[in-house]
This record gives C-alpha cells, sequence and structure tokens, in this order.
C-alpha cells in the first residue's frame, strides 16, 4: 500500500477539532447525562461556533455515535477493495471488517466506543440514529456488492441477509466487549477498582449517574449521614470526613483530570473485539441450524 500524501494544515485542524469535539462530548455525556448537557454548553466548552459543529456532525446524537459510525465508513472503504478470493459473503464481509478495525489504531478509540455503547444504552435518540446511520451503511455495502460483485439480483434476498448476519455478529462481539469491561468495573465495584477507602457509609439516597466506565460521578446526592473514616480517593482530596447530615445540595464530581486519568480504567483491546467478532461470525451456521422442540422442565426449548 503506497503511503498517503500529507494532510494540509487546514485538514490537520479539522481533524482536531471533530477528535476534540467527539472526546469532549462522550466525556460530558457520561458526566452529566445525554440530556444534561446542550449544543451551545458543547461547543463553548471546545471553543468552536455551531457551524463549525454542523460542518462535522448533524446533531448530538452524531458525535456521540462517531466511534462507531468512523469503523462502518473504514468497513464501506475496505469492501471497495477486499479481494473476494471465492469465499462466502459472509466471510468476505468478516474480513473487510477485521481490516476496518484495524485502522483504528488511534490508543483512544476503544474508550470511546466503550463510552458511546454505554450511552446508547441509556439514550433511546442514540438508539433512533443508530438504525437510521444502520439501514443507510447496510445499502451502501449492498451497492459496493453488486457494483463489484454482480451480487443482488431483483428477488435475491441473501445478499441483504449476509449483511445483515454481519451485523448481528458484531452486535453480538460489542455486547461480550462491553461486558467484559463491565465486570472489571461496575456500578457496584467503582470504588474497590479505583482504589478507594471508603468505610461506615450509611443513610445514602438518590445517588445517581455513576458512570463506572469513564469515572465516577455523582450528582443529586442527598440525606447523607454519619460518613466517617473516607480517605485516599483516587487522589480527589477527600478525607477525614465524618457526621455529614442533611447535604440537600448537589455534590460536584472530580474535575475531568481526576475522572479521565486519575480513575480510568481501560477498556478491553481492538484485538478482543477482533476475537470476539470471529467467534460470533463462526456461530452463525451453528445459530441457522437450530431447531426448536419440546423442552423438558429442566432445559432450554432449543436443541
Amino acid at each position: 500500500m503506497t503511503a498517503a500524501p500529507p494532510s494540509s494544515l487546514r485538514e490537520r485542524k479539522k481533524r482536531r477539532t471533530r477528535q476534540a469535539l467527539i472526546d469532549t462530548a462522550l466525556e460530558l455525556f457520561t458526566r452529566r447525562g445525554f440530556g444534561g448537557v446542550t449544543l451551545d454548553e458543547l461547543c463553548e466548552e471546545v471553543e468552536v461556533s455551531k457551524r463549525t459543529f454542523f460542518r462535522t456532525f448533524t446533531s448530538k446524537e452524531d458525535v456521540a455515535m462517531a466511534p462507531d459510525q468512523d469503523l462502518w465508513r473504514a468497513f464501506l472503504e475496505e469492501l471497495e477493495t477486499v479481494d473476494p478470493g471465492g469465499r462466502p459473503l459472509v466471510e468476505l464481509g468478516r474480513d473487510a471488517l477485521l481490516a476496518a478495525l484495524e485502522r483504528m489504531d488511534d490508543e483512544g478509540w476503544t474508550r470511546r466506543l466503550l463510552l458511546s455503547r454505554r450511552l446508547a444504552e441509556r439514550t433511546p435518540s442514540m438508539g433512533a440514529h443508530g438504525l437510521q446511520f444502520c439501514e443507510a451503511t447496510t445499502q451502501e455495502a449492498l451497492e459496493i456488492l453488486e457494483r463489484r460483485f454482480g451480487l443482488g439480483a431483483p428477488g435475491d434476498l441473501r445478499p441483504r441477509l449476509a449483511v445483515d448476519m454481519l451485523i448481528a455478529a458484531f452486535r453480538g462481539a460489542v455486547a461480550g466487549w462491553v461486558a467484559q469491561a463491565d465486570e472489571a468495573v461496575g456500578v457496584a465495584g467503582v470504588a474497590r477498582v479505583a482504589g478507594v477507602g471508603v468505610a461506615d457509609v450509611a443513610g445514602v439516597a438518590a445517588v445517581a449517574d455513576v458512570a463506572g466506565v469513564a469515572g465516577v460521578g455523582v450528582a443529586d446526592v442527598a440525606g447523607v449521614a454519619a460518613v466517617a473514616d473516607v480517605a485516599g480517593v483516587a487522589g480527589v482530596g477527600l478525607a477525614g470526613v465524618a457526621d455529614v447530615a442533611g447535604v440537600a445540595d448537589r455534590v460536584e464530581p472530580p474535575a475531568r483530570q481526576d475522572l479521565a486519568v486519575r480513575l480510568r480504567v481501560e477498556p478491553p483491546s481492538r484485538q478482543d473485539l477482533a476475537v470476539r467478532l470471529r467467534a460470533a461470525v463462526a456461530a452463525l451456521p451453528g445459530s441457522l441450524a437450530l431447531t426448536t422442540g419440546p423442552a423438558a422442565d429442566d432445559e432450554p426449548a432449543v436443541s
């Protein structure tokens, strides 16, 4: 592969601005909730105008889902050049997607994907945006397959089903990949993983927005009583707190630097995701062979 020509200063600046918008959006959405951050606030944080934002993204949902969308755009580019080699279509698509995954070589991409996926789980508008993007990507993939390989005759559903199965395999792989991260850091295990020494805590109510991936974002904490022996909270400066009662004001989370650096927990790697994707595609034939039948009381309803 020939080396890409050096990018212009203007192009590099656009890429840096785009990346700053993505990183800042995911950080703010994770800490404060998707609906808790306005577009004006996001642009102000990055110090860009809304016009600049809309040159790159169409909406808050668009910027929040950029890591996922970047991968699938790279997949379409790989599909344009991948060698068919007489392979089944699903395997060809798998190899194109794996090649696209290898191109996501920015060390922060896996973390951004993880944050984006976790946000999407609790943000319905991101789910709707994702469905639209998925359908548009599917149609582009089918157009490439027809143009390059002559697949997709009228009435032939096989190319569409092959692309749909590849997408389903990827979703299954990502779900397992996200669960792998959640096993390391969850709502209940944030303090343990971050090295927080907390003892004798009682009477805590209305704790919300605990972001176990990007850090600890605690909002709307009220009615805390008899908090004692709190020390060494990952360097955020909480020590020697005792007999705090009736705290009704908003408790601010640590600074973003603390959340992103001191409480940072690395997500699984791209290689982990690639392994899961290979396994998911390999499982597709077995899933199609599953048959249903009467189940015993202690057995599942498939065989």
